[in-house]
């Protein structure tokens, strides 16, 4: 592996540690939160792919190749969905995030083989950092912008380990998903359980003002008789509700873990919300 500061990928990354203000490249080529909100859905194919400037982002590259190879839908993709979920595991979202319109378009595609990998991946980039290993007060953290500006003009997600600003790769993912919150609410309500639940994960990271999903969440526990799936639903409602305090819900969730008429699974799920 060649040394990453000479590395063009990392051109950003590079200046950021050597003091320039990251306010000066909001908005920019650089900033993931500009070039995905460039991306319209209804026309996604392989030349947008190729025209989105990933090699402005760490192993942007790597995470372009992977979408191509998902979207030819063969043997290795699982593999490469595999490589975008790595990345933000490894602390690494940007290029990821990026990648979270394109995982959409696969994850609705019901005739894509590898639709529910997609769909089971692509919100990975709009988690907290310390991906996998959140301490109990970032358990179920979804935070739509900086909860306070602090003197390095970092919001409180602070920097991905190549410098990146963690909170810009979170934000695009968020919005990227907020963007396809039409077609995704109808997977609450597929056929395979492992639909639903990546459905109800995917979507608890969307912007919901109007408590759209929060209500199709809800209406989707009322028929749902997979216990997995059910767990999945409430901890979709109390993470959402964690971002956007809504008091019904919160009482809700504090009296399924006292009902001993639901399953293990809600009960415990719900326990977890109520923390």
């Amino acid at each position: 592996m060649g040394d990453w500061r000479t590395d063009p990928t990392f051109a950003m990354c590079r200046a950021l540690v050597d003091g320039v203000d990251p306010a000066s490249f909001a908005g920019g080529p650089f900033d993931v939160r500009a070039v995905a909100a460039t991306i319209r859905p209804e026309t996604i194919d392989g030349a947008v792919l190729d025209d989105l400037p990933w090699g402005n982002f760490p192993h942007g590259e790597e995470a372009r190749d992977a979408v191509r190879q998902l979207r030819t839908g063969d043997g290795t993709a699982r593999n490469a969905m595999a490589v975008l979920i790595g990345m933000c595991a490894d602390d690494s979202r940007a290029a990821a995030a990026l990648a979270v319109p394109f995982l959409i378009r696969i994850a609705t595609d019901p005739h894509h083989p590898y639709r529910t990998d997609a769909l089971g991946g692509l919100a990975a980039p709009a988690r907290a950092r310390h991906f996998g290993t959140a301490s109990r007060d970032e358990l179920l953290l979804h935070r739509s912008g900086p909860l306070h500006d602090v003197l390095d003009d970092y919001d409180d997600y602070g920097v991905e380990v190549t410098g990146y600003p963690a909170g810009w790769s979170v934000a695009a993912a968020r919005a990227a998903i907020t963007t396809g919150t039409p077609v995704l609410l109808p997977l609450l309500h597929d056929s395979d359980p492992a639909m639903r639940i990546g459905a109800s994960y995917a979507l608890a990271t969307a912007a919901d003002p109007g408590r759209t999903v929060r209500s199709a969440f809800a209406t989707r526990f009322a028929k749902e008789q997979d216990p997995i799936a059910l767990a999945a639903l409430v901890l979709a409602t109390a993470e959402t509700t964690r971002a956007h305090p809504h008091e019904p819900d919160t009482a809700t969730i504090g009296k399924l873990w006292q009902d001993r008429t639901q399953p293990p699974e809600v009960r415990l799920a719900a326990a977890i919300g109520w923390l």
